[in-house]
């Protein structure tokens, strides 16, 4: 069970406007390396962890990915609730706007819908770390190349936050596979 505090992980904040923005940070919304994808896959993999603290590593980066897709969520919304249609059409958003008007819908910057396909569960606990340590660093570097594409400072500070939290799930998958290489390793009397 898990006490839901209704703040972000951390603050969204945006200094206008920007569908151009929007575009591309939804793919950390519904793409293939986004926050979606990234807490199906480690809260489904949870189940055939062979030791507990696998499984509590998987179910906190899981659940925290879950935050993390409320703040790209808070980004991509602040960035188009103001936004005038002109502005939209202008920035290749009015077929998004013609099917979801200014909601958010799990799509990435290109348009496509989320799609289960973009996770894994192999039930191998050393193939699934491995999966979700590349899974880390391609998030990683889907958030420095949004960085790289920002052109406002308050949405940079935020994916900045985010693109160190994927860091430090990279390093904690890390350390778990360790651990599971240790248990599988030792051994067992029966």
């Amino acid at each position: 069970m898990w006490l839901y505090e209704k703040k972000l992980q951390y603050p969204v904040r945006v200094s206008g406007p920007n569908p151009w923005l929007a575009k591309n940070i939804i793919t950390q919304y519904g793409g293939p390396d986004g926050e979606l994808s990234a807490s199906l896959r480690y809260l489904t993999q949870r189940y055939t962890m062979p030791i507990p603290e696998a499984k509590g590593a998987l179910t906190d980066i899981g659940t925290e990915e879950l935050a993390h897709m409320e703040i790209v969520a808070a980004l991509v919304y602040n960035l188009i609730k103001d936004a005038t249609l002109e502005q939209l059409k202008a920035h290749g958003m009015d077929g998004y706007y013609a099917d979801h008007d200014r909601a958010l819908y799990f799509v990435d910057a290109t348009g496509n819908p989320w799609t289960a396909t973009y996770i894994q569960s192999k039930g191998d606990p050393i193939a699934d770390l491995h999966e979700n340590m590349a899974a880390e660093e391609k998030a990683r570097a889907t958030y420095e190349w949004l960085i790289n594409l920002s052109d406002d400072p308050l949405v940079t500070d935020a994916l900045r936050f985010l693109r160190m939290r994927e860091i430090v799930h990279f390093q904690r998958f890390g350390e778990t596979l360790r651990l599971v290489q240790e248990w599988m390793d030792r051994k067992k009397f029966f």
